[in-house]
């Protein structure tokens, strides 16, 4: 998933089982595969696990429901009599066993605000396939059903998907929890108007039928299903890379993400083959809450990158990246979400410096440098929360997605970099994903590799790593080394200038990128006179600036300083923009103050609908 600026059940047959993983299991493979306790599902894979999915689903714009059924074949380990699933919000009707479809009895459990019921059904001994047929709920929070007038066209309605961390149960009923992998195949019944897609092999184009087929045949975790459905055009990037877009924003997405094919290349020249056939991206309309959503062979991404100067495609390399980190090797739980992100984070910057250098880079990791510290002033460098592994039972897995996952992860990694050296880590890292390729894994089964394919027994090497200070003490370690970069330090002599008296419109500023800018914004003193406002305004055109990132930070000022003339830029932002990260420090701010709340509170009034249930599960608490 996309945060910093720089994230089916196999419908194969029987049959394709055994090809899941490239090269033959080990007996360590096999423990490793091992699912973890997982507080956030009411699964029980220890003893029966689903392995595959087959989808059949009917969607009705008119009701803003799902209808079908998701049909499974199970593993029995134990030779149990019951097999739990997760649902939250789903109307259960029926479920059968067995291709007989023989009916059974089921019951779901107490209602929990946050992990919804546990769908415990009865089987027997020797069950391979269990059936239900169900039906979704017009406010099922993984769902965003969206009129025309949301849409970039206004002539179609849209839907699409946000499973993670715990939302797959909200439309599908599943064992929601990053440990289970499995394959999928679907079938999805939509308006003749309208094209479906998935995280799947995809049609190109709509057909005359309405009805779209897919089937993924790599094992993947519940919060990697996604569906979309909307007036979609697509056009080919490259061989193995497209878009898929509404009619009126292909055109720029095209333009913008024309890079897809290098990035891919320059990944794969860094850890090995891509492993998922395809690699298309899906432009969302506007309210998508992430700047990215990483499903697999179609990452879903937010309009607000289309910037089109193409200076906001590191979140495409990001999701690019999480082809390896998160979707191949994936956290068996949400208190490990620093591996799929950490890893990510570190591997898109390594991507942006294959592709642009290692100024361009070194850009990137301070900007996030810059995030990470303000996360931990937010939540207190002592905050338990500050660690990379996290304790997240009886609390929303949203909690922890923040930018200690993405970028302290990222600086460990860094750190072991330079005590190995890049050649001996790069090494080391395609070992890792090879290793447990199309698996779940924990941190301390990291740590356990680590210790003996890096560290083997070399105890200043360890020292050096220092896997207590980073993964498991709060704040940052004390031999942190704090990044720089060459092309900010003239960012930095032009502001120096500005605070010396010298007029913006005179700064040196030709050929900055959007990252110089940003740093640039994020320099200036939090409280500033109108008249300097205006005047950065006038000379940079801040406030009707096309990048969002840009934007968003100018916008923190115009509020701390009540810079009125960026009012309507504020509020066409907070309505028309549904991307969490920077709705909530805008609101924030606005809250500041009696006059900035009440501000705040008419245009979330305004804005609400458009708005993903991941956003305002954050900001209806904040706003109340």
């Amino acid at each position: 998933m996309g945060l910093s600026m720089a994230g089916s059940l196999q419908l194969a047959s029987c049959s394709t089982q055994s090809n899941i993983h490239d090269q033959p299991m080990t007996q360590e493979h096999i423990a490793a595969t091992a699912a973890p306790a997982d507080v956030h599902s009411y699964a029980q894979p220890e003893e029966a696990v689903t392995r595959h999915l087959d989808l059949d689903l009917a969607v009705d714009f008119d009701k803003k429901m799902l209808t079908g059924q998701a049909s499974y074949l199970i593993e029995n380990k134990t030779g149990t009599d019951e097999i739990v699933f997760d649902t939250r919000g789903l109307n259960i009707e029926l479920v059968w066993l067995g291709e007989a479809m023989e009916e059974t009895t089921f019951r779901l459990g107490e209602q929990d605000k946050l992990l919804g019921r546990p769908l415990t059904v009865r089987i027997k001994p020797d069950t391979k396939k269990v059936t239900i047929r169900y039906s979704t709920s017009p406010d099922a929070a993984a769902l965003q059903w969206l009129n025309p007038q949301q849409t970039a066209g206004k002539e179609q309605p849209f839907l699409f998907t946000q499973s993670q961390a715990i939302l797959a149960r909200t439309w599908i009923p599943i064992q929601d929890s990053p440990g289970i992998r499995i394959t999928y195949n679907a079938k999805v019944t939509v308006p003749q108007e309208l094209l479906a897609v998935m995280s799947a092999s995809n049609p190109m184009q709509k057909n005359d039928s309405g009805v779209y087929t897919f089937e993924m045949k790599q094992p993947i975790p519940s919060y990697l299903m996604a569906l979309s459905v909307g007036d979609l055009a697509f056009r080919e990037i490259g061989p193995q890379t497209g878009i898929y877009a509404e009619p009126a924003t292909i055109e720029a997405a095209a333009y913008e993400f024309a890079e897809m094919d290098q990035m891919l290349a320059a990944a794969e020249k860094i850890y090995g083959k891509y492993r998922w056939d395809r690699y298309d991206l899906l432009v969302l309309p506007p309210s998508f809450p992430f700047g990215g959503m990483e499903n697999p062979r179609l990452t879903f991404v937010t309009p607000t990158v289309l910037a089109k100067d193409r200076s906001l495609t590191s979140l495409i390399a990001h999701e690019l990246a999480h082809s390896w980190s998160g979707n191949l090797v994936t956290n068996a739980t949400w208190g490990d979400f620093w591996l799929n992100e950490g890893f990510t984070v570190y591997f898109e910057r390594r991507i942006m410096e294959e592709l642009y250098s290692k100024e361009y880079a070194d850009m990137l990791n301070v900007l996030g440098y810059q995030d990470l510290t303000n996360t931990l002033e937010e939540l207190g460098r002592d905050s338990k929360d500050t660690r990379l592994k996290l304790e997240l039972e009886g609390r929303d897995p949203d909690e922890g997605l923040t930018d200690i996952a993405y970028e302290k992860g990222n600086f460990f990694l860094q750190n072991i970099e330079r005590a190995v050296g890049r050649e001996q880590f790069d090494k080391f890292v395609n070992a890792y994903f090879s290793t447990f390729a199309f698996q779940s894994t924990s941190t301390v089964k990291f740590l356990d590799f680590l210790r003996s394919e890096l560290i083997k027994g070399d105890e200043e090497l360890a020292q050096k790593i220092n896997i207590e200070g980073w993964v498991y003490t709060t704040g940052l370690p004390q031999d942190f080394v704090v990044p720089t970069s060459s092309r900010f330090g003239k960012v930095e002599e032009a502001y120096q200038q500005w605070q010396n008296g010298k007029s913006a419109a005179q700064l040196t500023t030709k050929d900055w990128s959007s990252h110089e800018w940003l740093h640039f914004i994020r320099m200036l003193p939090e409280q500033m006179s109108r008249q300097q406002m205006a005047e950065l305004d006038k000379a940079f055109a801040f406030t009707a600036s096309g990048n969002s990132e840009v934007l968003a930070a100018w916008l923190l000022h115009a509020i701390r300083n009540n810079y009125t003339s960026a009012d309507e830029a504020l509020e066409t932002f907070l309505t028309h923009v549904g991307r969490r990260k920077f709705l909530v420090p805008l609101y924030k701010e606005l809250i500041k103050t009696p006059q900035g709340k009440e501000k705040a509170l008419a245009i979330y009034a305004k804005a609400r609908p458009n708005y993903h249930a991941v956003s305002t599960v954050t900001l209806d608490d904040l706003l109340k």
